[in-house]
């Protein structure tokens, strides 16, 4: 195995994600002397603490930048139906402008349908089939949150995409293709692996650029990664067996004590132990995790200003 002799470069996502939440709050502001506040709407069904803590943060980021936000909880019991009514009436208000139904549902509430009820103007998360097509035909709209905090860790860390050779491992809808789509715009050759590719490592060895979106933690290995690659690591995943905490990160002492302390750790898809391989690389936590909020927020006044006509182009 090639072993690198440079110290890789870390992309500090909070770093960025600060950027970006600094320069929606001018925008907002921008906004708010035409008389406009932007709005967003969190529906968040159920008592799943996980999900109420993201929620939260939510709107107290909402807080912070100026944008009204309003949480919508109803009971876990609620049916499909009356889950349409509420979208369908967060649709007709002219304060709303962007609507985000916190995921995942309860099983007996029909997902798919309540996603494509929100409408485009208002999909702020970028999952209806019209944003998609938006996204894939080139044109202006509202993208998935999380591949567009990669495309700006990219851009704003001054690393090429056009004409780099960029895998992607994981074929979500909510990462993984649009993730693909976003680099193949920018001009880079992409190729999509996922749980059937044959001979994964050899795919991911070409790659200039690897995203790694598959969801099992520690995943991509030294072996399988390009030295120099950029690797960005989309997997968020908590491990809580102490044997694996010691493979991944061994001698480790800080995350030994968070071990210690909390009973897991979190790990992305990529192994530690490939990051010393790479060029640059999105650390975890504090990598793509922390773009994804501040990329709602940007949705969201995107929003705003798409529905009234305003120009996106900073001036």
């Amino acid at each position: 195995m090639v072993e690198m002799t440079t110290t890789p470069r870390i992309l500090d996502g909070i770093a960025i994600a600060g950027q970006i939440k600094a320069e929606v709050a001018v925008d907002v502001q921008a906004l708010v002397a035409r008389g406009i506040t932007p709005g967003l709407a969190v529906i968040l069904v159920g008592d799943v603490p996980a999900s109420q803590i993201y929620v939260r943060s939510k709107v107290k980021t909402c807080g912070e930048l100026g944008i009204f936000s309003e949480m919508l909880t109803p009971p876990e019991s609620i049916t499909t139906a009356e889950m349409l009514a509420l979208v369908a009436d967060l649709d007709a208000r002219e304060d709303i402008d962007g609507i985000l139904i916190q995921l995942p549902l309860p099983k007996h509430v029909d997902t798919k349908r309540l996603l494509e009820a929100v409408s485009p103007e208002k999909d702020v998360d970028g999952f209806h089939p019209v944003n998609v097509g938006r996204l894939q035909s080139g044109q202006p709209g509202l993208a998935p949150c999380t591949p567009a905090g990669i495309m700006e860790i990219l851009r704003r860390s001054d690393l090429p995409v056009a004409g780099q050779n960029a895998v992607v491992i994981g074929r979500s809808d909510i990462v993984g293709k649009p993730a693909a789509m976003m680099l193949l715009n920018a001009s880079a050759t992409v190729t999509i692996c996922h749980s059937k590719t044959n001979d994964l490592g050899k795919v991911t060895r070409e790659a200039d650029l690897l995203v790694a979106a598959i969801g099992r933690p520690g995943f991509v290995t030294p072996e399988m990664v390009k030295p120099g690659a950029t690797i960005i690591d989309v997997g968020i995943n908590r491990v809580t067996d102490a044997a694996e905490v010691e493979e991944f990160f061994p001698g480790n002492a800080e995350r030994a004590a968070t071990f210690a302390k909390r009973g897991s750790v979190v790990v992305g898809d990529v192994h530690p132990a490939a990051f010393a391989l790479s060029g640059a690389y999105t650390p975890v936590p504090g990598g793509v995790g922390a773009l994804t909020i501040a990329m709602l927020m940007q949705n969201t006044v995107t929003a705003a200003k798409l529905r009234r006509g305003i120009s996106l182009e900073k001036k």
